[in-house]
């Protein structure tokens, strides 16, 4: 959120781009895959994205403290080195913003308008450290049963590194703050992303373990995934604790109602993730190694998106609905005006002239993409993975044989073309960058995650380029 975000976003003002979407911003536990969708928390902000440099401007650090930074490579996030060099950084920060460094006010009322979700999130993390190497479901009873006693007094013993945790949370959204301030200053929307699930190892399974289908002993009865589909044989295995939506639906929905009002301060718009989920999801045994047999679960979409259509007149949501989509799902988003997603690189496969994914059978109300992050990228998808029937059939589709080293402008026209109100390019494709430059691999944990862009790629040239487009298109 350093000063190469504010650029990235006057780069945006110049090609009139109006959103800007982003991954899920949710911390996450580093020693893992590193994926965004499995957050600790589905409330608080990744402590790694704050920018040391913005550190500096509001007096937690100071210059020569940011002198010592590792060399990082241009191209690929190296998650280990970062973690060390920000956690020290991150020491000397609060360090001095307890010796009077800081704006104390603010971070109460910060404190204080985020205590439904802070504290918990603050207490989870002391315990975690504390118990290193123990899941919560393996913590003594007094904490994993939640003993309100004994963690009243678990917070006065490890106080300091509960605020410190708060303290972070604080820098996160003050500096996301500001840079939102400065996309509404460029004209930019923002899209956030909204995994549907939770980490199992997460503050909200623990205080909330009624919402989740626990047994007895809090560990996960079934877990989250999908059949199999175009990513994999064998569908995937999240492993995320499913919802019990029952149990849910007697709360009125009051955690997701808090969850959505806290992401729609962030952003400006909420992409649902796999938004079938909602109606029905896939369960699957927790000792099923993989997502092959598990079943699909009825939930309460209608009942659910009619209070939030009460809560938030103008649902601004996208829904996810790749995959395994049935017609009730249909149903739904129709009944609740829900754009879809469409994405270019699923429409030149198996099918005829009536493949959704196809431009022409686009309708207005969906948000078109050339690919996604769970997808090679265009060049990447042309280079190593599209049969020679789908070349035929795209260059059928645009008149032409299309040239390998331009065919991300072709997807780009393409979307630039449709009815859609709304498009998304990931910048990859805006890049023409090949499959080194993918993003995720599903089905898989090793690698992901880690793309970085250089700054350098973001030329005045293709800045003209891209507005050019955007006239061209009436997408201004």
């Amino acid at each position: 959120m350093g000063p190469e975000a504010y650029r990235f976003v006057d780069f945006l003002g110049k090609t009139r781009m109006g959103y800007w979407q982003v991954l899920p911003l949710t911390p996450v536990d580093y020693r893992d895959e590193c994926s965004p969708y499995n957050c600790i928390s589905a409330f608080g902000g990744n402590k790694y994205l704050i920018s040391p440099e913005m550190m500096v401007r509001s007096g937690y650090l100071i210059d020569q403290e940011l002198r010592d930074m590792p060399s990082f490579t241009e191209t690929r996030v190296d998650y280990p080195r970062v973690v060390r060099y920000k956690d020290r950084l991150f020491a000397k920060a609060y360090e001095r913003f307890c010796g009077g460094g800081g704006k104390r006010r603010a971070y109460l009322n910060f404190c204080r308008k985020n205590d439904y979700w802070l504290s918990d999130f603050g207490i989870f993390l002391a315990l975690k450290r504390h118990m290193v190497d123990r899941t919560w479901a393996e913590w003594p009873r007094r904490f994993k049963y939640r003993r309100e006693k004994v963690l009243r007094v678990f917070a006065r013993e490890f106080r300091r590194d509960i605020e410190r945790e708060k303290f972070l949370q604080y820098v996160f959204h003050e500096q996301w703050r500001q840079l939102k301030a400065h996309c509404t200053k460029c004209g930019i929307q923002i899209i956030g992303d909204m995994p549907i699930y939770v980490d199992y190892e997460s503050a909200d399974v623990w205080s909330h373990p009624r919402l989740f289908k626990l047994g007895k002993s809090m560990r996960p009865l079934f877990v989250s995934g999908v059949p199999p589909d175009y990513f994999s044989d064998t569908g995937q295995l999240w492993g995320n604790p499913v919802y019990d939506w029952n149990a849910v639906r007697k709360t009125g929905y009051r955690w997701w109602i808090q969850r959505l009002a806290y992401g729609l301060r962030l952003f400006d718009y909420i992409r649902l993730d796999h938004f079938r989920g909602f109606v029905a999801y896939w369960q699957v045994p927790s000792r099923a190694k993989t997502a092959k047999n598990g079943r699909w679960i009825g939930a309460h979409a209608r009942d659910f998106l009619k209070i939030l259509s009460g809560r938030f007149p103008r649902l601004p949501l996208i829904a996810e609905d790749l995959g395994t989509i049935t017609p009730d799902v249909r149903e739904v988003m129709q009944e609740f005006v829900l754009p879809g997603m469409k994405v270019l690189l699923f429409a030149f496969g198996d099918g005829d002239a009536a493949n959704p994914y196809l431009l022409h059978n686009h309708t207005p109300n969906c948000v078109v993409y050339t690919g996604t992050h769970d997808n090679n990228t265009v060049r990447g998808w042309f280079e190593n993975e599209a049969s020679d029937s789908e070349k035929q059939k795209l260059s059928a589709y645009v008149g032409k044989t299309v040239n390998p080293r331009r065919v991300h402008e072709e997807f780009i026209r393409l979307a630039m073309m449709s009815v859609a109100k709304t498009v998304i390019i990931p910048i990859q494709d805006i890049l023409g960058l090949g499959e080194s430059a993918r993003m995720n691999r599903p089905a898989s944990t090793k690698g992901n995650w880690r793309w970085r862009m250089p700054a350098r790629h973001l030329t005045s040239s293709l800045a003209k380029r891209l507005r050019l487009m955007n006239i061209t298109y009436g997408r201004v």
